[in-house]
């Protein structure tokens, strides 16, 4: 397992960890498989969304602001709960191709982590799983 360490500056933020995930994968050993996400944390997520326009990644934690709103009537007592369902209804994990030491997604695609109560020190684990040289002539 390896570890990918990410300092988020804003309450609610997207940020990209492509080029991270990218770079663990080029010092492995792994060339062909999946390598797991995993986000240990439960007020935050991880998903894959548009890389391209910054303007998706402001409008996706807008919605979920608004869809979940900051002080809304929980019974939550440390002001956060709207932290905690937001990464509910984001993923926690993730699950990506990978061939020939590359990750695998589409031409607009980047992997984010998804900030809902910042700034914090977030981790995001990665395992890999290498298939043989048999199942890759499929």
């Amino acid at each position: 397992m390896r570890k990918i360490i990410v300092r988020t500056t804003k309450r609610k933020e997207m940020v990209d960890i492509t080029g991270e995930v990218q770079r663990v994968l080029k010092g492995l050993s792994l060339e062909n498989g999946i390598c797991i996400l995993f986000v240990p944390h439960t007020t935050c997520g991880i998903t894959i969304n548009e890389n391209a326009d910054i303007s998706v990644r402001e409008d996706i934690t807008t919605f979920f602001s608004r869809m979940v709103p900051e002080n809304g009537n929980y019974r939550h007592s440390e002001g956060n709960s709207d932290a905690h369902i937001q990464s509910t209804l984001s993923a926690h994990s993730i699950t990506l191709i990978v061939e020939n030491k590359k990750i695998q997604l589409g031409t607009w695609q980047g992997i984010f982590l998804c900030e809902f109560d910042g700034p914090r020190t977030r981790e995001i684990w990665l395992t890999f799983l290498s298939t043989n040289s048999e199942i890759n002539k499929l």
